[in-house]
């Protein structure tokens, strides 16, 4: 829900309600849209946002539209969890793409949700429901699953107490059942999704780590339910998951740092 015109909140606090509206899907919006999401007056939602245009931080169109502008979008990119581990991915990324002829991403864990940062789509394959920039479920998502995994109990938990919403006939809703998966996915670093997160769909997804050892992301390959034995993709994705790890400075002798096991709190 927006926040409503509080008194005391800070004029930087409301200049970030009107940048955060904007996210994939509400990438060019008008000053009702700005002040229906943010819940600010209108005449303050217009002074900001023109404010904000004069910075270069956002555009206005002919119409009188908003967009994100070059300045925002180049501050962006500097972003320390997505510039170097895009950098680091893309080559990987592109093969699987191109052998496989399927959809690759590569996400990261924001909150209870994972990110996509990078997403190469393939025009015949499965429609599902990501898209760059967009978020994913945790507890049945491929690439959510690899991150939960490593995430430690914590996450778990208030992923659960959350509610583990059942996207389809086939999403894993059973607390214990899924933790089993999160073991299993930290004892091989892969994680399979048969159809829990978008009808149709499976994906295969691998751990991308760190110098430290550390998971900072997960890497995909999503395909249409039984049009490819999973098992032949497996190698594929793990073998690029490692690359992108070496890219990355991880090294066998680093390992992977552990996430405790719910089951022995």
């Amino acid at each position: 829900m927006p926040r409503t015109s509080q008194p005391g909140r800070s004029v930087s606090s409301r200049l970030l309600d009107v940048l955060f509206a904007f996210r994939p899907g509400h990438s060019r919006l008008t000053l009702a849209d700005l002040t229906r999401e943010t819940g600010l007056p209108h005449a303050t939602v217009r002074r900001l946002a023109l404010e904000l245009v004069g910075a270069g931080a956002l555009k206005r169109a002919p119409d009188g539209a908003f967009t994100v502008g070059i300045r925002l979008w180049q501050l962006g990119t500097l972003a320390p969890p997505s510039v170097p581990l895009r950098t680091a991915a893309l080559p990987f990324m592109d093969d699987l793409h191109t052998a496989l002829r399927q959809h690759v991403q590569l996400a990261v864990l924001e909150g209870t949700e994972a990110v996509l940062v990078e997403r190469l789509p393939a025009g015949n394959a499965v429609d599902d429901m990501s898209r760059l920039g967009g978020r994913l479920p945790l507890h049945c998502s491929g690439v959510g699953k690899v991150l939960l995994a490593h995430a430690g109990p914590e996450l778990m938990e208030q992923v659960v107490a959350q509610g583990l919403t059942a996207y389809t006939e086939h999403t894993v809703t059973d607390p214990a059942r899924l933790l089993e998966q999160l073991d299993e996915c930290r004892e091989t670093g892969v994680a399979v999704v048969l159809q829990e997160t978008t009808p149709g769909a499976d994906s295969v997804a691998t751990r991308v780590l760190d110098d430290e050892g550390k998971v900072v992301a997960a890497l995909s390959v999503v395909v249409s339910a039984g049009s490819v034995d999973l098992r032949t993709l497996r190698p594929a994705v793990v073998a690029s998951g490692l690359a992108v790890s070496r890219r990355l400075g991880w090294h066998p002798s680093a390992g992977v740092e552990e996430a405790q096991s719910d089951r022995s709190r």
